[in-house]
């Protein structure tokens, strides 16, 4: 069998751990893929986690027991929690952004594959603590955005749609109340998509008044599943009464200035 040189392991056992976040990976798989010993690869392992911690990149915790291993909880570095904010408000800064109605244009953004891998990074860091079973979403423009964050935690994304499709089956669908236009809206989820008891958390592009989060809320508990976060990129503050409260940000959106620029600002409670 091939001899993997001490650098070639470490390589191997890094890209493996960082591509599989949150899943429990046993020592003999490394020690057979890689051709070396439990001691060796236990050696391999220490040396990843400390470089990780000194990157502030995330972390390789140990799991005991019969089925256990090791695992990698992924974290943004602090220079990506300190500039990323502020280099998106100066992005979405840009006069010509804003069209017609006033709206922000963002959907170059939302498909910029930096941009959103950054954001994700820095969501997923917020709820990496938390025992989670899904990201959920509501189609369309905050999927992208659900997805890397779902990527990066390691669990699946659920989105949720605006109307029922015979392709998703029996569908559970419930009736909201829009909390910017206070008009009634709807939503709707196969049955298959999530499992009783489930924890969710809930990632969305703008959040404006919180109806689609509260309709998300009103949703799960028709699954018997639970809401334990609300992580959105932009938070409109224009609308500082919220219908759901504990979420987090990135940003917050204060709307346009006599010179017809959008106002944005660095949110205080995006990295709790």
């Amino acid at each position: 069998m091939l001899k993997f040189s001490r650098t070639q392991r470490i390589s191997a056992i890094t890209k493996i751990l960082m591509e599989n976040p949150n899943r429990v990976i046993g020592l003999n798989y490394f020690t057979e893929l890689l051709n070396a010993a439990k001691s060796t690869t236990s050696e391999d392992i220490v040396i990843v986690r400390d470089m990780l911690h000194f990157l502030d990149a995330g972390t390789i915790e140990t799991v005991a027991g019969a089925a256990g291993g090791v695992k990698y909880i992924v974290n943004a570095p602090e220079n990506l929690r300190k500039n990323f904010p502020t280099e998106l408000c100066e992005i979405l800064s840009d006069k010509d952004r804003i069209i017609t109605g006033n709206f922000l244009y963002m959907t170059d953004i939302l498909a910029n594959p930096d941009i959103l891998q950054k954001a994700a990074l820095l969501l997923a860091s917020t709820f990496k603590e938390e025992e989670l079973d899904y990201v959920i979403t509501v189609e369309t423009k905050g999927i992208p955005l659900a997805y890397e964050v779902a990527k990066l935690l390691g669990i699946q994304l659920v989105i949720v749609r605006r109307d029922s499709k015979v392709t998703e089956g029996t569908t559970i669908s419930i009736n909201y109340l829009s909390g910017s236009s206070k008009r009634i809206q709807s939503m709707s989820l196969s049955k298959k998509s999530l499992k009783k008891g489930s924890k969710c958390i809930f990632i969305d592009d703008f959040m404006k008044a919180g109806g689609t989060a509260l309709g998300i809320t009103e949703l799960l508990r028709e699954f018997e599943c639970q809401l334990k976060g609300i992580g959105v990129l932009i938070d409109n503050n224009e609308v500082p009464k919220k219908l759901v409260d504990g979420y987090v940000s990135i940003v917050k959106y204060n709307g346009i200035d006599e010179q017809g620029n959008a106002v944005l600002k660095v949110s205080d409670n995006w990295c709790k």
